[in-house]
């Protein structure tokens, strides 16, 4: 048995994956990012992810840090553009402690005001952070580049001078609006009985009935390609190329999955890697990165270098996706890459948490999970003619939009 699904009176959906393991990992994927936020709420969905861990109905902060750590478990959390998920790992023995726990964090967080302004701070100081780290900064701005004028494009930690001004009431708005028990999926994988996962779930996870939520999701408008140089005066350049890519549903979205890997994936062979390190010697990274979201994507390609060594390096990478555009892969590559990507897929699925995450927000996307077999099959079926043609859609160099720190 692959896994086992359910659906609460209340519209919130169960995936359990079971396993013999003594460890359990469970979370709520709720369907709302920061992309969902309006211009005055930049960092709201993130502001909100921080403050579900500082106190409910029936918990203050200390209890809620020290429920699940006192029995050497975990309770995390993060923010994407399009969810927020609160996940925890514990012994099977604590399952149900876990679950309780998510569940009166998400659905029953009072967001008291003396806690926001302490926490303000704290986020405040991560995105001092996070500015001084130009190689991560630099895919925040080249977002915003792609997604101009569109909420897709927002910093997901928002800004400062907003952040400082957000109420318990502001918090309790955005909930009311997006966290709906329709846009839910709770997740769980490990040595778990689904029937008393379902009594449990009806007792901790059934709340008042609340109004369907209809995502007000709005498609990015038409992109136009831009380059932009910004003096930080850092002892490395940074440089970032990419363009607008596929979204979740779109039918080439696997053959870009590979095209990606191929490109500049986590492998030591990527092309890039190839190129610009082994054979060149000018970069310690590089690497490329396909994002897809509902209505749209993003592809892109990342270096840092010394400064005498920017344009070789810019051209190197322009050579790689040129050669992708107009020469086929042969065969016995492609069958050589295909089965390292399908070997990082199985090796990855080893390990649980991830795994389990993957699950939560695959079935929220899709409404099932396809097993390994059932990838391979996709991935395997993919020709090089495609690849050549997905390369020529999105590799195409007056498409490409350019950022450049120096």
């Amino acid at each position: 048995m692959t896994y086992q699904t359910h659906i609460l009176s209340n519209g919130l959906q169960l995936i359990h994956k079971p396993d013999t393991s003594a460890v359990a990992y469970c979370g709520l994927v709720i369907n709302a990012g920061s992309r969902d936020e309006a211009d005055a709420e930049q960092g709201m969905a993130h502001f909100i992810e921080h403050m579900l861990f500082k106190g409910t109905e029936k918990r203050r902060s200390s209890h809620i840090i020290n429920r699940l750590e006192n029995v050497g478990g975990e309770l995390n959390a993060f923010t994407s553009k399009e969810e927020t998920v609160v996940y925890a790992t514990v012994l099977n023995e604590y399952f149900e402690r876990a679950m309780e726990l998510i569940a009166d964090i998400v659905l029953h967080s009072t967001f008291p005001q003396k806690e926001i302004d302490k926490e303000v701070v704290i986020i405040v100081d991560e995105i001092q952070s996070y500015n001084d780290s130009p190689s991560e900064l630099i895919y925040d701005d080249f977002e915003e580049m792609l997604f101009e004028h569109h909420a897709i494009g927002h910093n997901i930690l928002g800004k400062a001078e907003l952040l400082v001004n957000y109420t318990t009431e502001d918090a309790k708005r955005f909930v009311a609006k997006h966290y709906s028990p329709q846009e839910m999926v709770f997740f769980t994988l490990g040595d778990i009985n689904f029937k008393q996962l379902i009594r449990w779930a009806e007792k901790y996870l059934t709340t008042e009935s609340a109004p369907e939520r209809v995502p007000e999701r709005v498609a990015p408008t038409v992109y136009t390609p831009s380059r932009r140089e910004i003096i930080k005066n850092t002892h490395q350049v940074h440089f970032i190329v990419g363009n607008r890519a596929y979204d979740l549903y779109h039918p080439k979205r696997m053959g870009l999955y590979l095209l990606n890997n191929i490109l500049g994936g986590p492998g030591m062979n990527s092309l890039l890697n190839l190129s610009l390190r082994e054979k060149h010697g000018l970069v310690y990274n590089v690497d490329s990165n396909y994002q897809p979201f509902v209505d749209t994507g993003m592809w892109s390609v990342y270096f840092g270098c010394d400064v005498e060594n920017a344009a070789k390096c810019e051209q190197l990478v322009y050579a790689e996706l040129q050669k992708l555009r107009e020469q086929p892969l042969p065969e016995s590559s492609l069958k050589k890459y295909k089965l390292q990507l399908l070997g990082q897929m199985a090796i990855g699925s080893e390990q649980k948490e991830n795994l389990a995450l993957s699950y939560g927000k695959s079935f929220m996307r899709y409404g099932k999970i396809d097993d390994l077999e059932t990838v391979r099959k996709k991935i395997n079926a993919i020709t090089a003619a495609e690849l050549q043609t997905i390369a020529q859609e999105i590799f195409q160099e007056e498409q490409l939009s350019v950022l450049k720190y120096v």
